[in-house]
């Protein structure tokens, strides 16, 4: 499921917000999760919240004490109570941030929606750029280019620039 955060930009830049929402070609979003998420090998349901910069600097500063925005943040289920359908966990993607970034790599925003889709998915999957020498990489390269993607932000922030390599919160358990 793919959810549009209502509130998600301030009155000022609200204009821009819609814009960038009314850009986003949601069903090809909603496919691109359903295949990116079999190729990662995610079994259950995730959840993509696409909200403003605000929104997430929140997330960000309740889950991981980073009182910040960033591009993606991922929200793993580490726990499974009851019957419950299975959830593999949530993402949220900041849509001004992917904007800067689609902008500074010359593509859409659906293209980087996308990537930090796939970035994200890959956290969810128990991948760790930071810690796993590389696998995480590697796959998000390979996977990319299965999906005929540009760069990836691991790939991005090898080569100096200015991107995050998307962050990831493993304290909200359900």
């Amino acid at each position: 499921m793919i959810l549009i955060e209502p509130d998600a930009a301030s009155a000022s830049s609200q204009t821009e917000f819609k814009k960038r929402k009314a850009a986003l070609k949601m069903r090809e979003l909603r496919g691109f999760l359903s295949r990116a998420k079999s190729a990662v090998g995610l079994h259950g349901e995730v959840s993509v919240l696409l909200a403003g910069d605000e929104a997430i600097r929140k997330l960000n500063r309740d889950f991981r004490k980073k009182d910040r925005a960033t591009d993606v943040l991922s929200f793993p289920i580490e726990e499974f109570h009851g019957d419950a359908p299975k959830q593999a966990g949530d993402l949220a993607i900041s849509l001004e941030t992917a904007q800067k970034q689609a902008d500074e790599h010359g593509h859409a925003l659906q293209v980087e929606v996308k990537i930090l889709m796939l970035h994200g998915l890959l956290h969810l999957a128990g991948y760790d750029h930071e810690t796993d020498k590389g696998q995480m990489a590697r796959k998000e390269s390979a996977l990319r280019k299965g999906f005929d993607l540009p760069s990836g932000l691991i790939q991005r922030s090898k080569k100096g620039g200015k991107t995050s390599a998307g962050e990831k919160a493993r304290s909200r358990k359900q």
